[in-house]
Order: structure tokens, then sequence, then C-alpha cells
């Protein structure tokens, strides 16, 4: 096995870095998981993944975490109501979806992503994870690399695997192409004790999710763990706008008056969103990297999931892609196939691009679809309702 006697470094503790570390412990690898969050406990976590057949179950699954991902599973979390800007359901599934029967193989059954970050987190081996490890900067020592933190720690590993996020600072040492700005921006909202606090969006969501087209704008979101709702309210301004609009993301009344006018023609009701919201809301300009993105393979760093393909999440393939990045590079880093590591990351990074340009393209489509006037009634077709 190439990676025999090899200490692995995976920069980053998200979906994708822990399915990785996870399936390449199955193999006897030597692996620690650097996570700049101070303890597991310290993320704020945002809204329910859905888990696909053909990539996160499909990564689940290799690593003997099924029977735990089933007893975390939301259910009824996967049932959805599509509705105009007046509040008016145009269609629901809550009666004729019984929910996911995971028995009988899984459709796309939901689960919050702090159970689905435990599960993992308690699969590994103790001391994988190293929290409070800020990565700043590596240089080469030997054949690996000498790795440094915030905090001054430093550490080293014979292979290095960029699991940071959109904002990677793993990707540099590969590549310098940057992500391009989708033209949708969404603006997070989340809301505590919703049963309380929005009653009638609570009542409304019965325990899934909505979908809401109007005008060009969407408003997309559902329920989470602990009585909570996440939304985002989406739209297609300037590139700049979260920093350029004046506004002050800690002050509801800013906030709640910007609502009124951007979204003019919407329902009253969606107020309660606005009126109750966990200050700061937070504005987040939606990316991606170029779909016809290359770099030379290097022999012993690589990338996975948003550090190496950030999309726009109007697909649901972020998270999925991700988990799946890890299955095949943890089969490609421990394959008999391949005569050198470079030749192994190689493999794995060409077919990654290319199947990550694959979701891409389709968030991209469908955030153009969802953005767009006609919205409600193309994105009913998408769904196969009539």
């Amino acid at each position: 096995m190439l990676i025999r006697n090899k200490q692995i470094a995976i920069v980053g503790g998200g979906p994708g870095g822990l399915t990785l570390a996870r399936l390449l412990q199955l193999k006897g690898a030597k692996v620690n998981v650097y996570e700049r969050d101070f303890n597991k406990d310290a993320r704020v976590q945002g809204s329910p993944l859905d888990m696909h057949e053909e990539s996160g179950w499909a990564a689940l699954r290799k690593a003997n975490l099924i029977e735990e991902f089933k007893k975390n599973v939301r259910e009824g979390a996967d049932k959805k109501i599509v509705i105009n800007e007046h509040a008016e359901i145009i269609f629901s599934d809550h009666e004729a979806n019984p929910g996911e029967n995971l028995d009988n193989g899984p459709s796309r059954p939901e689960i919050d992503r702090g159970a689905l970050r435990k599960i993992f987190l308690e699969s590994l081996q103790p001391e994988t994870v190293m929290w409070n490890s800020h990565f700043v900067s590596m240089e080469k020592q030997n054949e690996g690399w000498l790795l440094h933190f915030k905090s001054g720690s430093t550490a080293y590993a014979d292979i290095v695997i960029g699991s940071d996020g959109a904002n990677s600072k793993i990707r540099p040492y590969l590549t310098n192409i940057k992500a391009f700005y989708s033209g949708i921006t969404m603006v997070e909202v989340n809301v505590d004790n919703a049963e309380k606090a929005t009653p009638h969006i609570y009542t409304l969501l019965n325990g899934g999710k909505i979908m809401a087209f109007g005008n060009g704008k969407c408003l997309l979101g559902g329920q989470k763990g602990k009585g909570g709702l996440g939304f985002y309210a989406s739209f297609k301004p300037d590139e700049n706008w979260g920093t350029h609009s004046g506004l002050d993301f800690s002050d509801r009344i800013q906030l709640l008056s910007w609502f009124k006018e951007e979204y003019s023609d919407w329902s009253r009701i969606w107020y309660e969103l606005f009126e109750n919201a966990v200050m700061p809301v937070v504005p987040r300009p939606i990316y991606c990297m170029p779909l016809d993105q290359t770099w030379e393979a290097l022999p012993n760093v690589t990338l996975l999931g948003d550090a190496a393909h950030v999309m726009p999440p109007f697909a649901g393939e972020g998270a999925n892609t991700s988990m799946f990045d890890a299955l095949e590079l943890s089969e490609c880093l421990t394959s008999d196939e391949y005569n050198t590591l470079q030749e192994a990351i190689s493999f794995y990074e060409i077919s990654m691009r290319k199947r990550a340009a694959m979701a891409a393209k389709q968030s991209l489509e469908n955030g153009e679809r969802m953005h767009s006037e006609g919205a409600l009634e193309k994105m009913l077709t998408v769904f196969g309702i009539k």
C-alpha cells in the first residue's frame, strides 16, 4: 500500500475530511485531522443535509456507519412544500410521501450536520482530531511538509489533504485558479424556538422544508435540530452587496425594512423570520470554481470538497460530492493499481474534477432557474410536478 508508514494530515474537519479520516483508518492508515474549531461543540451547525444514494450514502456504507446514521435520521425532514411569494401552497408531498424506509433502500434521508459530525467523530480513533489547529502555512521538509498553525504549534506530514472549505489555505499550494461569483447572494437567517417565535412559518413547514419562488427571488428553508429554523433569502445583487449595502446585519429593524423593500411583493408572513432572527444574519455571496479547472498533480498534496470545487447549493450536491471525494480518494491512496502516490492522486483528481464540474453545472443552471421570471413554473417542471 502506497501510504504504508506515511503520516497523513487532513486539514479541515467537515463532512469530507472526517469521512476520509474514517475510511483511511479502516485501511490501517496513520491520519490526523487538523480542525480550527476550539472543540467539537464550537461550531454552529447549518441546515440539515440530505444524503444521495450515489455519493453521500455510498460513503457512509463504505465507512460502516449506516446503522449509526439510521439512528439519527430526521424523520419527515425530507418532506417539502413548494409555494409562491404569497405563501400559497402550490405543491405538498406531506401526505403523499410516507417518509424514508431505510431498510428498503435510501431515497434522500436527511440528517442534522451536527449529528453527522458526531457520528464520524465517534467512529475515529482517540486523538485523531487535533482541535484548535488553525492552519496558517506549510513548508517542504524532507519528503513531506511541516505544517504551521495559528497557535504556534507545528506538525509533520508525508501527505497533506486540504479539506478546508471554500477559502482553502491549502489550495494555493496546488493552483492559483479562483472561484467566480455566481451572481446570487444568500442571506442566512436562523430562528431559535421557532414554534413560539415564528408560529405561522413553523406550522407551514410542518417539520419539513419550504421552497418559495417569486419575482426572481427565493426563500428556502426548513426545520433544524433543537426546535430551530434555518432559512436563506436569495436574490441577484452585485458581488459586493454584503459589504456595500450599508446594512447593519445585526440590526433587526434595518433588516426587516430591507426585506420589505427587496421582497416588496411577498406575503407579510415572512416578516416573522426577520423579526425573530438570531443576530447577526449572514450575507453569503455564492461562488463556483470554473468548470474547466485543471492543475498538475503533486505527489503529496491534494484537495477535496469545497477546497477543490466550491459550487452553489442549488442541487444539494456540496456535502455529498465532498463525501464521495473522500471515498474515491481513499480508494486511490490504498489501491495496489498505482506505481506512485502521484499517479494515484492524479487519477483521483481527474475523476474528481470531472464529477464536480457536472454537479456544479447543474447547480448553476438550477440557480438561474430559481431566480428567473417564471421560476415557480420552471422548478415545478424540474421536480416533475404538473
